[in-house]
């Protein structure tokens, strides 16, 4: 009888589990990545919302809404990961642009991200989870 060839049952399966443990660890991390990365959809979004909140605070003399400074309402974000709203004061004195992450982003632990007109971002890097790969600003 000749030498015969090929993979026993056991290497199969000692291949197939070596496989499973990888994808095990590999999966979450390139989840906690891709919502870092998508992030920045959201961020790029609330900074210029901000950005043109001071622009017309410049030439009005108050923060208005997201129709007028040039924004539809809601406003999606370029790649489509986040919507942003815009609150302002009942004297339009101030305001808060939060950025809700929608889709599959509604899953990122950060959550929603928020800009008001002295620039403070939040959830900073205090809240942020070590699950959240990261500050969330």
């Amino acid at each position: 009888m000749g030498h015969m060839r090929g993979f026993t049952l056991l290497e199969l399966m000692i291949v197939v589990v070596i496989i499973a443990v990888l994808a095990a660890i590999a999966i979450p991390t390139y989840g906690r990545y891709a919502f870092r990365a998508h992030r920045a959809d959201g961020q790029e979004l609330l900074l210029r919302v901000a950005t043109a909140q001071e622009r017309y605070y410049a030439t009005a003399n108050a923060y208005g809404g997201l129709t007028d400074i040039g924004f539809t309402n809601p406003a999606p974000s370029e790649k489509g990961f986040y919507s942003v709203t815009v609150v302002a004061s009942s004297s339009s004195q101030a305001f808060v642009a939060t950025a809700t992450p929608v889709g599959g982003q509604a899953n990122d632990l950060c959550g929603p991200l928020t800009i008001d007109n002295a620039g403070n971002k939040t959830p900073g890097p205090a809240s942020a989870s070590s699950n959240s790969n990261g500050s969330c600003w």
